[in-house]
């Protein structure tokens, strides 16, 4: 599937760069690049990611390119090819879910071994861990591996012992509701959600000079005094941090914090001003006095987060 001519896939590359909606020329030129130090593989999931669904290439230079996929079924293949623009022909078609995209080239399966037997979650465990991975469903910036990890973790130490939810329980929990979620998304169809356009108006900040981040941090003070990192020539900030997104899940407005990396209050207002105009352009409510020492907030919301992965 496309959006606007990009594909709906996330890449990641071993010196940690994620690429998240690129257009195919963008992927035929990640596949190209790899090769050097710690620079060597490229990653790729579908948006939203499916549970053992990916494409992953490996590349050393001077030698070939080690293409494999998986798809769901405990189904692994590999090839090994020599041009780094067949691998990106073939990745571009897996992408698009192109019929056939894999004829034609010679895979040979990966054996997995035997899956191992996962034990189920005393009844009071589960429905604690799985209140905790909804609300960060629900939240929807979170990854599968995120995810997991808080399951692993939610009740580490209690009364349910040292460490109650295994690594293997903890992913069998969060793939299976992460799946729920994904229908329920189905549910949603093709209509464009608030927090799509609330995604917009900050890609359009951004752009426009203004660093705009989403879910950044856990805490306004955490935030403020990290957004400073993000600038890259930017006059002024606007975000909102983790404990806004979870009220904004909630059912409650969204905070947004912003402010002007010179410090005056002249243009945190002007910042102020510009992202309420912003919002308004794109059809979301906001409430602010304009008082550059109160946050902005985004009022009504409808908070439907497509998840990504």
């Amino acid at each position: 599937m496309e959006i606007d001519g990009d594909l709906a896939i996330k890449a990641e590359t071993e010196n940690g760069q994620t690429h998240a909606r690129i257009p195919a020329a963008r992927l035929r030129d990640l596949v190209a690049r790899i090769g050097g130090t710690r620079d060597r593989f490229l990653v790729v999931q579908r948006i939203p990611d499916i549970p053992d669904v990916f494409a992953q290439v490996w590349h050393e230079e001077g030698g070939d390119y080690r293409l494999e996929h998986r798809a769901a079924g405990h189904l692994f293949f590999g090839t090994d090819l020599d041009d780094p623009g067949r691998v990106a022909d073939l990745l571009t078609g897996w992408a698009r879910e192109r019929p056939g995209w894999d004829t034609g080239v010679d895979w040979e399966p990966i054996d997995l071994g035997p899956q191992e037997e996962v034990p189920e979650l005393p009844d009071d465990v589960r429905e604690k861990v799985e209140q905790c991975v909804r609300e960060r469903l629900r939240c929807g910036y979170d990854s599968r591996q995120v995810l997991a990890e808080i399951a692993e973790d939610h009740l580490v130490g209690g009364e349910h012992g040292e460490r109650p939810v295994s690594k293997d329980q903890a992913w069998r929990l969060v793939d299976r509701m992460w799946l729920e979620r994904l229908a329920e998304q189905e549910a949603w169809g093709a209509v464009t959600t608030d927090p799509d356009r609330l995604t917009r108006v900050f890609e359009t900040l951004d752009a426009a000079g203004i660093t705009a981040r989403e879910n950044f941090t856990c805490c306004r003070g955490c935030g403020t005094t990290e957004i400073g990192a993000e600038r890259e020539g930017a006059r002024g900030f606007v975000f909102f941090h983790q404990q806004s997104t979870e009220g904004a899940a909630e059912g409650y407005g969204l905070a947004l914090h912003y402010g002007g990396f010179d410090g005056s209050e002249n243009t945190t207002t002007a910042v102020g001003h510009e992202v309420v105009a912003a919002f308004t352009a794109a059809g979301l409510s906001t409430e602010w006095n304009g008082d550059p020492g109160k946050a902005i907030t985004v009022t009504p919301l409808d908070w439907r987060k497509r998840l990504v992965g």
